[in-house]
Formats: C-alpha cells, structure tokens, sequence
C-alpha cells in the first residue's frame, strides 16, 4: 500500500531549494574588505543558515561600521543583482520534486530566513503556482533555531506540524524544523548535518518524488507523534 502523502511539505530556500549560497558568500567579501577587513570561505561557511540580523552582528563585529539594516540590505540588493545577472539555480531535483507535490495537491510553504522581496524574486521565476504561504526573515520575531518560523508556515496553511515535512539543508534551519514538530528530512548541501537531528538525511533531491516524502514521513510520524511536541 502506498503510504499517505503529508498535509504539507515546508521548504527552505537557500541551500534547498535553490543554491543561493555562493552569492551570499561573494557579497560578504567585499563588503568587509571595503572597510579593511579580512573575510574566509571558512567564516563564511559559518553563516549558513544563520539570521540576517544575527549575520549582521557578526560583520559588524569584524568591523563593518554600518547599522545592521543596512547591511541585511546592501546584502540582500547584491545576492539579487547576481541572481538577476545568471539566473536562479535550482538545487538538483528541487523543481522537479515541488512541481510532483503541487500536482499531487500538497500544500507548500517557503520558509526562509532571507527577506520576503529576495522571496518572491525568486518564486516569481517559477513557472508555477509553487507556493501556498511565505514565511520570511522580516516575518518572524524569533528566526531559526527556533521554531517560530515553521510554526507560522503551518498556522497559515491550516495543518498541525506533526501533519507536515520539513526541507532543510543548514543546522540552524534543521534545529527549527525539529523543534516545530515536523518530520524532517535534512538535505546537506555545504555543511554537514550529522548528528543535527534529522529524521532522515538524503544526499540529494534528485530522482527524489512525491512518493519519497510519504514514505519518509509515514517511517517517522508515529514514533514522532507518540513523543509530543516540543
């Protein structure tokens, strides 16, 4: 028999659905070098997943004298201006296995810590109604780690967190997943995931169907569901 597909499947943006991340990485650069500072592919790794308000702090830590506004936003106005230069791409299997979903009746949510414009610059470049709900960065009080985001996504969608699949590639934004109370599927991109908490790791959405998300969530709902949520 086949397993039941979930009420809904929650998709990071960054790193999950789409590979954002080496754009975030070459804004960073010149940012901290125009004021004299040095910045690493290894301190940047270190921010994936990360707040842009709690990224902020940290630039400004190493000595970008801008008010953490304004650095969000000449971030996020560069991110755009690469992504508008060569496209958005696509993490392997993503499109493919969002588009399976909506034509399966899925509902959907983007859940991203990154601003809502960036948000729907990007949903604006599918060809497809993809999304049901948006929850952004400026949407939520308290970002991932915490579970906030997720618990917003499901409260606009009308479903309980333990009904719904979590997509997520960083720690932080597994930790989130987690604490909400979805099942969670961890698809490491740049950082690693081990011992995060996910409920299952797949190296890849590519090959990756409808089929596959039931599958892992009816593995882990019940034993999910009899712990409670957190």
């Amino acid at each position: 028999m086949t397993p039941s597909v979930p009420a809904a499947v929650l998709w990071d943006m960054d790193g999950t659905l789409v590979d954002t991340e080496p754009y975030w990485m070459a804004a960073e650069t010149p940012l901290v070098e125009s004021f004299g500072g040095t910045w690493s592919h290894e301190q940047a790794l270190q921010l994936v997943g990360l707040a842009l308000d709690e990224t902020a702090r940290i630039f400004q830590a190493h000595g970008v004298r801008m008010d953490a506004d304004a650095i969000v936003h000449r971030l996020t106005d560069d991110v755009l201006a690469g992504l508008a230069r060569d496209g958005v791409p696509f993490r392997p299997g993503a499109r493919a296995l969002l588009r399976s979903l909506r034509d399966a009746g899925v509902k959907t949510a983007l859940v991203t810590m990154s601003m809502r414009r960036m948000a729907r610059s990007i949903i604006d470049l599918i060809d497809f109604d993809a999304f049901d709900v948006i929850v952004a960065g400026d949407d939520v009080t308290r970002p991932k780690p915490y579970p906030d985001p997720y618990l917003q996504a499901c409260a606009q969608l009308g479903v309980e967190p333990a009904d719904a699949v979590a997509l997520e590639d960083s720690p932080n934004g597994l930790r989130s997943a987690v604490a909400s109370g979805a099942v969670t599927i961890g698809v490491p991109h740049m950082v690693s995931l081990t011992g995060v908490g996910a409920h299952v790791l797949w190296p890849t959405l590519d090959g990756r169907g409808v089929a596959d998300v039931a599958q892992a969530y009816a593995s882990h709902r019940d034993g999910h569901r009899s712990k409670g949520r957190p």
